[in-house]
C-alpha cells in the first residue's frame, strides 16, 4: 500500500494494490513451490490437490476411499461466473479452498490433512467459537460449517443433534449432483488471504423431510485463510447467511 500521509495519496495507493491483486498472474515463485502447488501436478482432479498419488497412498479416507467429485465438477464448469487462468491468483486460492474442504471433509486423520497446518488450526462460521482441527474433525465439516445460536426450535438443521455421517448423507442427498463451490474475488494474497466465495447446488433430492423442489439453492460469503510459508491454512474464518440458505430448501 501507499505510506503517503494524504487521504488523496492512500485512497490511490490502496486502489492500486487492488487492481495488482486482482490481476496478478502468478502466485509468487516462493508459493509455487509449496506442496499445495507440487501436489496439483500430480494428475487426478483437475481443480483439487491431495487427492490422488503417491502421497496418498496411506491415507485413510472416511467411506474407504478417495471421493469422487466428477459430477460436481461438471456442474461446477457448467455453472461457474468466473474461469480463472491456471496460475493465477484466484485459480491458486480456489484450489486451496476446493481442497481444504476436500480433506476436512473426507479424511480421518489430522496428519492426511496436508491442507492445513499440522498443530496451529482452527475455524470459525459468522464470529462463533473457534474450533480445533480435532472438534470440525468429530462433529464433521457440514455441522461445524452451520453451527449456530439460533434456538433449537427455530433451527431448519440443527448440526447439535447431527452426526457426521447424518451430516454428509442429509446434504448428498439433497444435492445428488454435488454442491459446487467458486471463488468470486481475491481481495488480498497471503499470509492473509481473504476472498468472496459462492456455493450452489440443486435440490433434486429431500432435506430434512421437505420434498425436492429442483431449483438451484446458493449462498455467497467470504472467507479469510490465515496461512504459513507453506500455504497451509492455519486459521480459517467464514462469514455468510446461514439463514437465508437453509430457507431456500423451504421453497415451494
Amino acid at each position: 500500500m501507499s505510506g503517503r500521509a494524504s487521504a488523496t495519496g492512500t485512497s490511490r495507493g490502496l486502489d492500486i494494490w487492488i487492481v495488482f491483486i486482482q490481476t496478478q498472474p502468478t502466485l509468487p515463485l516462493e508459493l509455487s513451490r509449496t506442496p499445495l502447488a507440487m501436489a496439483s501436478a500430480e494428475g487426478g482432479d483437475k481443480y483439487r490437490s491431495f487427492l490422488h498419488g503417491d502421497g496418498e497412498k496411506n491415507t485413510v479416507w472416511r467411506h474407504g476411499a478417495p471421493p469422487n467429485y466428477d459430477l460436481v465438477n461438471k456442474l461446477f464448469e457448467e455453472e461457474r461466473t468466473k474461469e480463472w487462468p491456471e496460475g493465477s491468483l484466484e485459480e491458486k486460492v480456489q484450489r486451496l479452498l476446493k481442497s481444504w474442504e476436500m480433506e476436512m471433509v473426507h479424511k480421518v486423520r489430522p496428519e492426511d490433512q496436508k491442507s492445513v497446518h499440522p498443530r496451529n488450526y482452527s475455524a470459525s462460521t459468522n464470529g462463533l467459537k473457534p474450533l480445533t482441527r480435532e472438534e470440525v474433525t468429530a462433529i464433521g465439516g457440514y455441522n461445524a460449517f452451520l453451527a449456530t445460536k439460533l434456538p433449537p426450535e427455530h433451527r431448519i438443521y440443527d448440526p447439535d443433534k447431527e452426526t457426521v455421517d447424518s451430516g454428509m448423507s442429509t446434504f448428498l442427498t439433497a444435492f445428488p449432483r454435488g454442491f459446487a463451490i467458486e471463488v468470486l474475488d481475491v481481495y488480498s494474497g497471503p499470509p492473509r488471504v481473504a476472498f468472496k466465495f459462492r456455493h450452489w447446488g440443486y435440490m433434486e433430492g429431500p432435506f430434512k423431510g421437505h420434498p425436492p423442489h429442483g431449483h438451484r439453492v446458493e449462498f455467497f460469503g467470504v472467507c479469510i485463510f490465515h496461512v504459513d510459508d507453506d500455504t497451509r491454512v492455519e486459521k480459517a474464518e467464514y462469514f455468510y447467511e446461514r439463514g437465508n440458505f437453509l430457507a431456500s430448501f423451504l421453497i415451494s
